[in-house]
């Protein structure tokens, strides 16, 4: 991603093929794992980032771990949560993927970039468009284009 603000961000695009995921809820990654110390990283920046406590997700499978907003931080637009102030969680089950919340544009490039898709649920008219779940990361590269989105989700909730 180029260095611009959260906000303003530009993802390149993926290379190889698209991991398998499930075409439901748990809509999860089924393939092309990262390195375990690759989202042991993911996972450190993330539950650094201002406002935030980390805890279980209220929508996600126990497993996943979350990041929610102090209710005073939580300035962004309803569509900027997944549920109550969590904005993001990371899936506990190996893959790396995550669930966040991006603005409408941003998610577009996420999807068109093949670094994500949008939530099953979307389709269905019962979660926001700017619901995606982005592939986990598979080396360092990729690990900093995800943790610019997971910065732009971040900002998008509020804080930044």
């Amino acid at each position: 991603m180029t260095q611009q603000s959260p906000r303003e961000a530009t993802v390149p695009p993926r290379t190889g093929p698209r991991p398998a995921t499930t075409p439901q809820t748990p809509h999860v990654q089924l393939d092309q794992f990262g390195p375990a110390e690759v989202q042991a990283a993911l996972w450190s920046r993330m539950a650094a980032l201002a406002g935030v406590r980390t805890g279980p997700s209220g929508i996600s499978l126990p497993s996943s771990r979350a990041l929610h907003l102090d209710p005073a931080a939580a300035k962004g637009p309803a569509d900027a949560f997944l549920v109550g102030t969590e904005f993001a969680h990371l899936h506990g089950d190996g893959s790396g993927s995550l669930h966040l919340a991006l603005p409408t544009a941003l998610a577009q490039e996420v999807i068109a970039s093949g670094r994500g898709e949008q939530h099953p649920a979307v389709a269905l008219g019962l979660a926001h468009p700017t619901l995606v779940m982005l592939f986990g990361p598979r080396d360092a590269d990729e690990l900093e284009v995800v943790w610019q989105l997971v910065r732009a989700s971040h900002a998008y909730a509020g804080p930044a």
